[in-house]
């Protein structure tokens, strides 16, 4: 049960609450008047999902599951934050840093230096009142309290197939301005595949990894080129070890502008020498992965073994 240990005054900044997701009172006694809720009463402390923290206010994504660590503290604790996602400012004690979520202005808690839990000596001491939690595989909400072009142009998304999606996935969870990677199969002609059916070459599918990211970090150019250095192009049916058509190299366009961009980079590696077989074909239905395939490589503590960054632009 959510409860709540300080209330405190209301400041300026927030705007008006019809623009965001509409706050119990016990999240607006937080997020808007910069409660904390009662030591380890949060329904987010102990959870050990991986996916994404969201604001609970205005859904702009703040934390990834990969940061989150266990402080002993009573509230969830974050050594690093989604870049730009959180600001930070003098609490109202004159003492401690405040953070906020960067798009609405919600209170979120506090961050602390020097205390030496992780290696990167920070902590993000947060509400779970002022997040929600989006497990890996399920679509992140829209962002709320922007103008619609901005709202609309908040995540871009990107489907490729490189090989074993395990790899592909873990790379781009690294690159800058992703927000989130999932592994799935695309492009066969079966409803909702198992990976035995995948595996069994009945279904048409490939091992894919759909992209969510922040266009204003990245853009799909970036990580196109990402994805012909992350994996050989030049393979067919298989990516180093593993074998199979479920393992070709496919570059899945929602629109022309991003078929234009992949042809373009396939064209730049033919003129450097690469027999590209990189194909390019429409994205059709994305089926996501069984749990067990999302962020394996994190589970299982390894590297990835087919999947390593090589520079080819």
């Amino acid at each position: 049960m959510k409860t709540i240990l300080i209330i405190a005054l209301l400041t300026g900044g927030l705007m008006a609450d019809t623009q965001y997701n509409k706050l119990s009172k016990e999240e607006e006694a937080v997020i808007l008047k910069k409660g904390t809720e009662r030591p380890w009463t949060g329904d987010l402390l102990n959870n050990k999902k991986k996916g994404t923290y969201i604001c609970a206010q205005c859904n702009a994504p703040l934390y990834k599951s990969a940061d989150k660590f266990d402080s002993q503290c009573g509230w969830p604790s974050f050594d690093d934050e989604i870049e730009g996602a959180v600001k930070r400012q003098t609490d109202a004690d004159g003492r401690r840093t405040e953070i906020l979520c960067a798009n609405c202005n919600g209170h979120l808690g506090h961050v602390f230096l020097g205390e030496g839990f992780t290696p990167k000596n920070t902590r993000h001491c947060v509400n779970s009142l002022s997040m929600n939690f989006i497990e890996d595989g399920k679509q992140l909400p829209a962002v709320l309290g922007q103008t619609t072009a901005s709202a609309d142009a908040n995540t871009g998304t990107a489907i490729f197939a490189g090989g074993c999606f395990w790899g592909v996935e873990y790379l781009f969870e690294k690159e800058e301005g992703v927000l989130n990677a999932v592994s799935g199969y695309t492009g066969g002609h079966k409803e909702n595949p198992t990976y035995r059916e995948v595996c069994s070459h009945t279904t048409g599918h490939i091992e894919a990894v759909k992209v969510s990211y922040d266009p204003g970090k990245t853009d799909y150019e970036t990580l196109a080129r990402f994805f012909f250095e992350i994996h050989d192009p030049t393979q067919v049916d298989r990516q180093g070890p593993d074998i199979g058509e479920q393992y070709r190299s496919v570059v899945f366009y929602e629109n022309d502008a991003q078929k234009h961009v992949a042809q373009k980079l396939i064209d730049i590696l033919k003129d450097k020498g690469y027999d590209v077989a990189t194909r390019l074909e429409p994205a059709t239905k994305f089926w996501v992965a069984e749990d067990y395939h999302q962020d394996y490589y994190e589970h299982k503590g390894t590297l990835p073994y087919c999947h390593a960054y090589t520079k080819r632009f």
